[in-house]
């Protein structure tokens, strides 16, 4: 059982190195669903989702199944292509520490927010609206986490270590606006699992160009198996 299992572990990371970005959710859902659940997620959620997609994902103790994952895998697919429709939206696949498939969307600071700032414009809102409608309103079984984040720049009148701790709170704000306008919107506050600021943290792109800069000013916001949606899949009862 257990070289079976370290197989499949084996094949999982190899596909994740060679590419297997080109594999759609529902393919990868049932292959990581077959390969043990959350010590290959976050193996995986760590190459492919940078780190992030180690830390999301229903505690549920135990491997889920390969046909669980492809149900799930087709839940994901069809939430990725929804979100990816909305204008300021970028798209991403990443695995959750279960070993299924997840959806991250990030916002950019162009579409959300003015430098230094957490008020979301007018085009913002209506972007974030039809995501709250269009997406998450849609897909209510999914569990959602929304992280906010801030370039490198230093705060006037602040030391280096003040300048962090307020990044800090500013990226925190930032993600608690982007939460807030999306429960205003009809989102369940029960689907938002966590509202986190992290600042400078994890940066995507290079912070000494002004281009970088803009990239890492942004909000994240994760979807994933709720513990109900997988033991739905596990049941053959999720629609």
């Amino acid at each position: 059982m257990k070289r079976t299992k370290f197989m499949a572990l084996l094949l999982c990371v190899t596909m994740v190195l060679s590419g297997c970005g080109s594999m759609n959710n529902t393919t990868k859902g049932g292959l990581l669903g077959a390969g043990g659940g959350a010590a290959l997620g976050a193996i995986i959620g760590g190459i492919a989702g940078k780190g992030k997609g180690a830390a999301i994902g229903a505690a549920i103790g135990t491997a889920v199944g390969a046909g669980a994952g492809v149900i799930i895998g087709k839940k994901m697919d069809k939430a990725a292509a929804e979100a990816a429709a909305i204008e300021g939206a970028q798209v991403e696949q990443v695995t959750d520490n279960n070993g299924l498939q997840a959806v991250k969307v990030t916002f950019d600071s162009g579409i959300l927010f003015g430098t230094g700032a957490s008020n979301l414009s007018a085009a913002a809102q209506a972007s974030l609206s039809k995501f709250a409608n269009n997406v998450l309103k849609q897909n209510a079984g999914m569990d959602v986490e929304i992280y906010g984040y801030t370039d490198n720049q230093g705060w006037k009148n602040s030391t280096a270590e003040q300048s962090k701790q307020k990044n800090i709170n500013l990226s925190q704000q930032r993600a608690q606006s982007v939460s807030s306008y999306l429960l205003s919107c009809g989102v369940p506050a029960a689907q938002v699992k966590g509202v986190t600021g992290l600042g400078e943290d994890n940066p995507v792109a290079d912070n000494t160009t002004a281009a970088g800069r803009e990239q890492n000013r942004r909000v994240e916001v994760y979807m994933y198996a709720s513990q109900e949606m997988i033991q739905q899949a596990e049941a053959g009862t999720l629609q």
